[in-house]
C-alpha cells in the first residue's frame, strides 16, 4: 500500500468534507492507497490552526505558494474560494503535484482550459470534485441509461434548489461576489446538474437560459462560515454581482431534451438536488434529499402493477456499499466525498486519470458560459460556439 501525501488549501465547509473523506477512506476501503493528512493552509493562522487540530491535519501553514513547492507533498486539495482554482492549480502542476480541485473548476471558460492545459503538460492527475456522482443510487441510474434499459432517452430535468438568501438583511458573503465566485446559484448549484447531466446523458448542444437576482444590495458581511453568515449592521449596502436563480432549456446531442433550474429562493428547500430521467421503455427519478432511493419504471411491466417502484440503493448489489453497513442502513452526504476521494486513490495507483477530471471541468464551464451568453443575447446558444473560440 502507497501513502498519498495531501496538501489541502481551504478548510472551512468543503475542507471539513474532505478531511473527513480522507480520514474515513483507509477505514472502509482498505485495499486503496491510502490519503495521508500532511498540510493544511489558510489564510487566518488562528482559525487554521483550529481546524489543523479538529480534522487531523500534521501541520498548518498560511501560504499556498510554499505548500505547492514542499517535496513532502504529493498532492494539492484546493477547496478555496473559485477566484484562486486557476493560479493555486497551475503552480501545483507546474511543481509536479496532482490535483485535486472543487467546482466549478474556475471563474471563466478560458481559465478553466488553460489549468487542463496545464496539468496535461506536467503528466499530473487532475480531478474536479463532482461528488453527487459518487451516491449508489446515482450509480445505478447511470448503469440502468448505460445498459439500455430505459431505451432511447427522451428527456433530462434537473433543479436544485435552496433557500439559504432568501431574508434580504442576509450579508454579502463570498458566493455574492461575481469577481469571486464567478457566477450564483448558476455556478454554485447549476454546475452540478451539468455535470450530472453530462453523466448521465451525454453532451450538450445547445442552450437557452434567463436568470434574475432578487435581493440586489446586501450588508457587508462581519464573519461567514460554510453557507452561514453574520451581517455588518453598521456597513452601508453593497451590490449583489451574482444571480439568485437561473432556468435554461437545452438541446443534447443523442437528441434528448433537457430542463434545468437553480435557485436559492426556493422557500422550504434547503437542499433539493433531484433529476428525473424518461427513456422509451422507462424512467427514473432522484431527490438527493432521499440519496439512498431511486425511482424507477419499466414499460413493459404488467399494466396492473405498472408505476414506479421505490429502489434502496443501500445493499451490496449496488456501488461501494459492500464497504458500509447491512443493507438498509442508509449513508449520508459525507460518503459520496468518501467515494469520490476512493476514486481518486484508485486512480493514482492505476496510473490513470480519475473521474471526473479538469476535462470535465472545462466541459461544464462550456455550458456555463453558453448559458450566461443566452441569456445576455437573449437567443439559442451552440455549444459548438464556444468549442470553435467565438
Amino acid at each position: 500500500m502507497n501513502n498519498v501525501r495531501i496538501g489541502m488549501i481551504g478548510y472551512k465547509f468543503m475542507g471539513k468534507a474532505h478531511s473527513n473523506a480522507y480520514r474515513a477512506t483507509p477505514m472502509f476501503f482498505p485495499d486503496a492507497w491510502k490519503p495521508e493528512m500532511k498540510v493544511i493552509c489558510g489564510r487566518d493562522a488562528a482559525l487554521l490552526e483550529q481546524a489543523r487540530a479538529q480534522f487531523g491535519w500534521e501541520e498548518a501553514v498560511t501560504d499556498w505558494r510554499e505548500l505547492v513547492q514542499r517535496d513532502d507533498v504529493d498532492l494539492i486539495d484546493i477547496n478555496a474560494p473559485s477566484n484562486v482554482h486557476k493560479a493555486i492549480a497551475i503552480a501545483a502542476a507546474e511543481a509536479g503535484k496532482h490535483v485535486f480541485c472543487e467546482k466549478p473548476l474556475a471563474l471563466t471558460l478560458a481559465d478553466a482550459k488553460e489549468m487542463l492545459t496545464a496539468a496535461e503538460q506536467a503528466g499530473v492527475k487532475h480531478m474536479i470534485g463532482f461528488n453527487y456522482r459518487f451516491a449508489p443510487a446515482v450509480q445505478l441510474a447511470r448503469k440502468l441509461i448505460q445498459q439500455g434499459r430505459l431505451g432511447r432517452i427522451h428527456h433530462f430535468r434537473a433543479v436544485f434548489l435552496q433557500d439559504w438568501i432568501m431574508d434580504p438583511s442576509f450579508p454579502l458573503v463570498w458566493r455574492l461576489d461575481k469577481e469571486v465566485a464567478g457566477s450564483g446559484s448558476h455556478g454554485d448549484l447549476g454546475a452540478h446538474l451539468i455535470d450530472m447531466a453530462r453523466y448521465l446523458v451525454g453532451e450538450f448542444r445547445e442552450v437557452v437560459g434567463m436568470s434574475e437576482t432578487f435581493v440586489k444590495q446586501r450588508p457587508a458581511a462581519a464573519a461567514m462560515t460554510g453557507l452561514s453568515a453574520k451581517g455588518d449592521v453598521a456597513s452601508e449596502l453593497g451590490e449583489v454581482t451574482v444571480d439568485d436563480a437561473t432556468l435554461f432549456m437545452a438541446r443534447f446531442a443523442c437528441g434528448a431534451l433537457g430542463s434545468f433550474e437553480a435557485t436559492r429562493f426556493a422557500g422550504g428547500h434547503r437542499c433539493t438536488n433531484a433529476f428525473e430521467v424518461n427513456g422509451s421503455k422507462g424512467s427514473i427519478k432522484f431527490d438527493f434529499e432521499r440519496m439512498n432511493e431511486l425511482q424507477v419504471f419499466f414499460t413493459d411491466d404488467a399494466e396492473d402493477v405498472q408505476g414506479f417502484r421505490r429502489v434502496l440503493a443501500t445493499d451490496p448489489a449496488h456501488a461501494y456499499m459492500d464497504a458500509w453497513w447491512p443493507p438498509g442502513h442508509t449513508i449520508g452526504y459525507e460518503h459520496t466525498f468518501t467515494h469520490e476521494v476512493l476514486e481518486l486513490m484508485k486512480a493514482l495507483e492505476e496510473n490513470r486519470q480519475p473521474s471526473p477530471s479538469f476535462a470535465d471541468g472545462v466541459k461544464c464551464q462550456e455550458v456555463l458560459e453558453a448559458v450566461e451568453r443566452s441569456v445576455s443575447e437573449r437567443r439559442w446558444v451552440a455549444l459548438q460556439e464556444l468549442q470553435d473560440g467565438n
